[in-house]
């Protein structure tokens, strides 16, 4: 079993900035497809950004292209999502989520839930006007 160990949430005016971490065990950030979703009270959970851990490619959904920047830290078995020019449309439950097996991110299907098999607890952001 993969535990994923999501932080960093907080609440914080428009216009401000937070850095959620996701960390993870060793074994598990090599070559894998890690990815950011997030979820508003009556809405269902959309992707956010997702990045292959064995190289450079990342991808972002529209709405944050940007403002958040996705990445990882492999020594440190840690993912990142830096949050800047926050708005109160961001607030959400964040989470991040892990591939099952190696390989690249799909670029077809990096925002589907299903294409990720571990996922963390979550970390709520809120973002005020």
């Amino acid at each position: 079993q993969v535990q994923l160990t999501d932080s960093g949430g907080g609440s914080v005016q428009a216009g401000g900035s937070l850095r959620l971490s996701c960390v993870g065990p060793g074994y598990g950030f090599t070559r894998k497809c890690m990815g950011w979703f997030r979820q508003a009270p009556g809405k269902e959970r959309e992707g956010v950004a997702a990045i292959y851990t064995g190289g450079t490619s990342t991808y972002y959904a529209d709405s944050v292209k940007g403002r958040f920047t996705i990445s990882r830290d492999n020594s440190q078995n840690t993912l990142y999502l830096h949050m800047n020019t926050l708005k109160p449309e961001d607030t959400a439950m964040y989470y991040c989520a892990r591939t099952l097996t190696r390989g690249t991110c799909p670029s077809d299907s990096w925002e589907t839930e299903s294409t990720y098999y571990y996922w963390g607890q979550g970390t709520q952001v809120t973002v005020s006007s």
